[in-house]
């Protein structure tokens, strides 16, 4: 029957109805005249009144008692009835909303997995104090009553799946009564992936917007609500633990689980598993033409594989860390034994350490200079010129381990194991090892790979009580385990191994590697000695501080990580609010490498967006020069010196003839102050010309000459001396890729300054704009602007800052692209690669005009430290090819995203040159609206997948790509990947193109 005759009987609302998918009922999408959307129930023939009460009741009571819940609400006839019966079938109305199905959302990202376990927790709560005579009837997917799946095995054909299925019963046999003495509540009982709704904002903060699907409540233990959610938030997932922690560590936020609980989460979520996929078979058989059935079979069953081979008992260790519980009762009991004997355990390296210093070796220490390559003589010398005892520290993230069997994936973002789970005892080779109290050995190995433990010796000991744990020695003397045997007992004191040497150690300088075990079966065979930060709650579980084993204080040998929220308040109270920090999640880096940059765990993020260090962070030779300047001298411009010579004479080398004359400053903002001074000199004129939406700088006159400023709308507008040139974009303006056309935009700024009686002192653009987003200039354009401008008594000034020295690949300047030589050329901090400093160069006419009798000082611009770096900074560029890299890597990448561009609408043009690179985002492909939200979600995605870039443009909605000019291929690789992955994201699909 026509539905919506039944909807506006019954309810008043006229609208247009569409069919939604359902398994056995009818639900319409009913878009209301007014723009509301609501879903009418039409349940099949027969269906039981009692049932529909139960979900109409149900969801009542939840916007009763808990009305921030993301719940449908249901709507009463307009005689007040919860349902009405049409033509045989039951029909009720409840309110849409909105978000797509967890099940086809992307991504699945950490915080949504912790979102779906809170809001779970939450919808629990709500529903404790609901109840239903309906909540204890018969139904096959309550976790009480699965026996019968296991009657239903024969169903599945197939018999390595039958048997898959039947051994995850087998455990939910074994489980049940342990279930049975949990208490009752009503719980949802089916949080699958397709009753799920999930929303993003374009800052990339995602939420559940909607819990669908009321009609299988039942009353059940709640740990079941937890174990039916994880079952299908897991599918797919390449780390089904992690996701399976992400998710408890939600619920338990809200409502916190006992240990009985979180010991049947796993099996019972594999039980899920079972009925589902015994239900399908089932299913297959009466209609095998439904593909609704069938819907999440494929992907449990994979799951169901890849679960089987996990250790129950560790899964519950793990999910007991995440809830900041003991991994067992036996481990919470070692930890106060060993507490309780602090200081009466014998030396193990026999001597008091106590007063031994302590060293760092933690991400903000200078080793290795590279972080991808310890090498072997740095791995020689951690502690440097300390020679004697030192003590190295616990839980400290560390850059030193740089071999593959640290990496999770060959590629320069993938995560890394940098935390150490020991304290290392630095001491001269062959120093004797003792056992701190009585122990068996359990394990004597030797692992000879360059940066493992060379000899490792496990021993186990046990409380007064019985309980076992363990002691870890690494990087011993191999020869010593000639006198060693598995089952041997070992006296506390006795000596029974030294340390080796770097020789048969793994390489490292002589020390021990100790640690504290709890759990053996988490480390037996792979005693890993390192953790990834992400894994740190789980072994900081497994293997916590020895330091008691050591009768030391915890505190004395453990890192102490910033204070992040410190941090950031503090921040705030002593810096201005308008000093702005990148991201919603700001970002901490403690080193930089090249185009990388390290967190204080040591997690990498690839740099794609900072241009000032031009040759890449940390270059060693900048280092080098900087160091030996620093310990000789460094003064100013008032003094002769040849590093100022010699650095202005290879400057000028790459500069046209004209441009001879070389000024010195602290920055690009400064350096701009001086073209403009400059200028006015030279030309006796006041009034300046500039491009929409440039940036010069943040000082006052700069600031009057950055439309990207002024005409802010915090901004002051534009001064009267400022005309403001349309942004020659090929792209966005009127005239394409006519640049003569854009330059003839000058002659009307120049009949403005003639109408109010003004002099012209010069035009002053960033070469190619990158503020305005990232534009290259039609052919033809400054050539056209310089001859106008000249003809007028003008100084053509050239803001090469984020442009020149070789980043477009082709040409060293901006200005040799588009065929023209300017009067002056500024520069700015990538001169210096992030040291303060800028230049100003210029022809030798305008220097003798400036030169008027008024001093020209910058303090320490082209002091003689600057003028070393900034020397090297350009002997780097040449020596290292790093011009050519920008060309040839630039090339690569460009073709990359112009590929991405054929196959994502949402990017309207890719532009650049070389490592000076513009994506724009829009809308729509036809009518080129700027996708404001598209370009800050990308922004903020790319974050969290550890790449930073930045948008800009007058729409803030071009992603700019300027990184250093060492980003390389497998950079390349990396980046183009993870762009394309979240191009691919639910929100940037809802952009339109």
């Amino acid at each position: 029957m026509p539905w919506s005759n039944a909807l506006a009987r019954h309810y008043h609302i006229h609208g247009t109805v569409t069919p939604l998918p359902g398994e056995y009922d009818h639900n319409l999408l009913v878009t209301a005249s007014d723009g509301i959307q609501y879903v009418l129930k039409v349940m099949r023939s027969h269906c039981d009144a009692t049932l529909v009460d139960l979900q109409c009741a149900a969801l009542e009571h939840l916007a009763n008692v808990a009305p921030d819940l993301p719940i449908p609400r249901l709507i009463r006839t307009t005689t007040g009835e919860r349902f009405v019966t049409e033509q045989d079938r039951l029909i009720w109305l409840i309110t849409a909303l909105p978000g797509e199905h967890y099940a086809t959302f992307r991504p699945h990202t950490t915080t949504l997995h912790t979102e779906v376990g809170r809001q779970a927790a939450r919808l629990d709560q709500a529903l404790g104090s609901f109840t239903h005579p309906t909540l204890h009837r018969p139904l096959k997917w309550n976790l009480l009553q699965a026996d019968w799946a296991t009657t239903a095995l024969t169903a599945i054909t197939d018999p390595i799946q039958r048997d898959l299925a039947a051994t995850a019963l087998a455990a939910y046999t074994d489980l049940r009564p342990n279930l049975l003495q949990l208490p009752l509540t009503t719980i949802h009982n089916d949080l699958n992936d397709y009753n799920l709704l999930v929303m993003a904002d374009s800052y990339g903060h995602l939420t559940l917007s909607g819990i669908l699907d009321f009609g299988d409540l039942c009353a059940a233990p709640r740990i079941c609500e937890l174990a039916i959610a994880a079952a299908y938030a897991l599918f797919d997932q390449p780390d089904p633990i992690r996701t399976l922690g992400e998710l408890v560590a939600g619920y338990h936020s809200v409502w916190s689980l006992t240990t009985a609980e979180i010991d049947l989460i796993w099996p019972l979520l594999r039980t899920r598993l079972a009925i589902s996929v015994v239900n399908s078979a089932l299913m297959k058989q009466q209609r095998p033409d439904d593909p609704y059935v069938t819907i999440s079979e494929a992907p449990a069953w994979r799951l169901l594989a890849t679960t089987a081979h996990h250790d129950p008992a560790l899964v519950a260790a793990r999910l007991r860390t995440i809830c900041d519980l003991p991994i067992s009762d036996a481990a919470e009991r070692v930890m106060v034994w060993l507490d309780a004997q602090r200081g009466r355990f014998a030396p193990v390296i026999g001597c008091d350490l106590t007063t031994v210093p302590v060293l760092s070796l933690a991400v903000d220490a200078p080793l290795p200079q590279d972080p991808f390559q310890l090498t072997t003589p740095e791995a020689e010398a951690l502690t440097g010129s300390n020679t004697g005892v030192c003590i190295g520290r616990y839980g400290e993230p560390r850059l030193i381990y740089t071999t593959a069997t640290f990496w999770t994936a060959p590629q320069p973002l993938a995560e890394r194991r940098t935390i150490h789970l020991g304290v290392d005892l630095f001491a001269p080779p062959g120093t004797p090892i003792c056992s701190p109290l009585d122990g068996e050995v359990v394990a004597v190995e030797h692992l000879s790979d360059r940066l493992d433990y060379g000899g490792l010796v496990i021993l186990k000991h046990y409380t007064p009580n019985g309980d076992p744990f363990y002691t870890l020695y690494g990087h011993l003397e191999p020869i010593c385990f000639k006198r060693l045997t598995v089952g041997q007992h070992i006296a506390a004191g006795q000596l029974f191994a030294a340390l080796g040497m770097s020789n048969n150690n793994g390489g490292w300088q002589p020390h021990l590697h100790f640690q504290l075990i709890l759990l053996y079966d988490a480390v037996a065979g792979d005693w890993p000695g390192v953790a990834a930060a992400s894994e740190w709650t789980w072994w900081r579980a497994v293997c916590p501080n020895p330091a008691a084993l050591l009768n030391l204080p915890d505190e004395r040998v453990a890192y102490q990580p910033l204070d992040q929220v410190s941090l950031l308040r503090e921040r705030r109270t002593h810096f201005a609010g308008n000093l702005r920090l990148s991201y919603r999640e700001p970002c901490t880096f403690l080193r930089g490498w090249r185009h990388y940059l390290f967190d204080e765990y040591g997690q990498t993020y690839l740099d794609a967006y900072n241009n000032v260090p031009h040759v890449g962070h940390a270059h060693p030779r900048i280092q080098a020069v900087a160091a030996q300047q620093l310990r000789l001298l460094n003064t100013n411009t008032r003094y002769l010196h040849p590093a100022q010579i010699a650095f202005a004479h290879e400057l000028l080398a790459k500069l046209p003839p004209s441009l001879s004359v070389c000024f010195f400053v602290n920055s690009g903002s400064e350096a701009n102050e001086l073209a403009l001074r400059l200028a006015r000199t030279y030309t006796g004129g006041h009034d300046m010309i500039t491009i929409d939406h440039g940036y010069h700088g943040h000082t006052t006159g700069a600031i009057a000459i950055s439309a990207y400023k002024f005409n802010h709308p915090a901004g002051n507008g534009k001064p009267d001396w400022v005309e403001v040139v349309m942004a020659p974009d090929p792209y966005r303006g009127p005239y394409g890729h006519d640049g003569p056309r854009y330059a003839a935009e000058v002659d009307q700024a120049l009949e403005r300054i003639a109408t109010r009686g003004g002099k012209l002192a010069g035009f002053i653009a960033e070469t190619f704009p990158s503020v305005a987003g990232q534009i290259i200039p039609p052919p033809g354009y400054l050539a056209t602007v310089y001859q106008r401008i000249r003809a007028a008594g003008g100084v053509c000034i050239a803001d090469e800052v984020q442009t020149g020295l070789g980043r477009l690949g082709t040409h060293y300047w901006a200005f040799e692209c588009q065929g023209v030589v300017p009067d002056v050329v500024v520069l700015g901090k990538p001169l210096g690669n992030g040291h303060p400093i800028g230049a100003v160069i210029t022809t030798a006419e305008i220097a003798r005009a400036f030169d008027n009798g008024l001093e020209f000082f910058s303090t320490f611009g082209g002091s003689t430290l600057s003028c070393v770096i900034g020397r090297e900074v350009l002997r780097i560029i040449d020596e290292e090819g790093l011009m050519d890299n920008a060309h040839c890597v630039g090339q690569v990448l460009l073709a990359g995203l112009r590929d991405l561009q054929h196959r994502h609408p949402v990017i309207g043009d890719v532009r650049g040159m070389g490592l000076f690179i513009g994506i724009e985002l829009v809308t729509d492909c036809a009518t080129r609206a700027p996708a404001t939200a598209a370009a800050r979600y990308v922004r903020e995605r790319l974050r969290a997948e550890h790449i930073l870039i930045g948008t800009e443009g007058p729409a803030d909605n071009v992603l700019k790509i300027r990184p250093p000019l060492t980003f390389d291929l497998a950079a390349t690789t990396v980046f183009l990947e993870r762009l394309d992955a979240i191009l691919s994201e639910s929100f940037i699909a809802r952009q339109g193109g």
